[in-house]
């Protein structure tokens, strides 16, 4: 008997107390009647085998769920969590350096700035994680304990029971032909330096002389006047690769369509690249002077590094044309 009324306190106060008594009465009397009349301890033991885990029996007098998300919405919940934590991280961080580069005066220590960038980068994406995980948890919650369908059955993203034709709707897409979260949002991120650097290069780049209070800036590397002048070029260039970033992102795999695409983002940021940085008056000549006499240079300083520089841009993007092509062109 002691077993019986173990049992049945472990289901009962699973259950709010104004039930707890009818409920008691019944279950007491269901394993009676499931016992033999000369019942042994064995015989409570097989009875109780069969009554089942009291939570789970418990459950199935509530009219509410005694978990936070159940299957019906995990899978749901899981994969929206995998889709926008990371691209809540990426946007985070992409604006905590464009507000870092854009506010920087010139004054403090570059070393101090990336320090504290990383420090406030991390702590971002923590935030921005918690905040995420917190809210998208507490919606479906919210959802599970107003959903009042007695089915369990685990729902697709479509927010639909599965069914065999669901099959039709899922791409196989091989390992190498697959374009990963990972590689979209640091393509976003590198967009988002190299932006931001380029609006502040005559307070970012150049010349840094040791210092009382560390490295300190001495003059920029390019006259921001004509860098500036190409701006409308370097916003299109930063549309192109944002627009190519999403397109993977909601395309997931590489095809002719994303090649083609980004041989013609390419070709346009190479074009720009070359215009700009073939401007004669592009450098600053403090800048120049600097250089050519720190490193002892004969010749025009401007010209060959523009052309080294050409070089490898041109070359990067042609590496990476033929690996769009080749990952397009990848059977399944």
């Amino acid at each position: 008997m002691r077993m019986i009324d173990l049992y049945i306190q472990e289901v009962t106060r699973r259950l709010p107390e104004k039930s707890r008594e009818d409920i008691a009465l019944e279950l007491r009397s269901t394993i009676e009647d499931m016992l033999p009349d000369d019942y042994k301890e064995e015989d409570v033991k097989s009875v109780l085998e069969k009554m089942g885990n009291p939570a789970i029996l418990a459950s199935g007098y509530l009219d509410r769920p005694m978990h936070l998300i159940g299957p019906r919405y995990f899978d749901v919940y899981i994969n929206l969590l995998k889709i926008i934590l990371p691209i809540a991280a990426v946007f985070s961080l992409i604006s905590l350096i464009a507000t870092t580069i854009f506010s920087y005066s010139g004054d403090e220590a570059v070393l101090n700035v990336i320090l504290d960038l990383a420090g406030h980068g991390i702590w971002g994406i923590l935030s921005t994680g918690v905040q995420v995980f917190f809210w998208l948890t507490v919606v479906f919650a919210i959802i599970e304990r107003t959903d009042h369908k007695q089915s369990q059955t685990p729902l697709t993203a479509c927010f639909k029971e599965w069914t065999p034709e669901d099959l039709y709707n899922i791409p196989y897409i091989p390992k190498e032909k697959a374009i990963s979260k990972v590689e979209v949002f640091l393509g976003l991120l590198w967009t988002a330096i190299w932006a931001s650097v380029y609006f502040n290069a005559a307070s970012l780049l150049g010349v840094y002389e040791k210092g009382r209070n560390g490295l300190e800036f001495v003059t920029p590397t390019f006259n921001h006047e004509v860098l500036i002048s190409y701006w409308p070029l370097a916003v299109i260039v930063i549309g192109l690769e944002i627009a190519l970033d999403m397109y993977k992102l909601r395309t997931g795999h590489w095809n002719r369509k994303i090649a083609v695409l980004n041989t013609v983002m390419h070709v346009v940021s190479s074009v720009v690249f070359i215009i700009i940085i073939s401007n004669n008056q592009l450098f600053n000549p403090a800048f120049v002077t600097y250089i050519t006499d720190l490193f002892s240079l004969s010749g025009d300083f401007g010209n060959w590094f523009a052309g080294g520089a050409i070089f490898t841009f041109v070359l990067f993007a042609v590496i990476d044309i033929y690996q769009g092509f080749r990952k397009a062109n990848i059977k399944k």
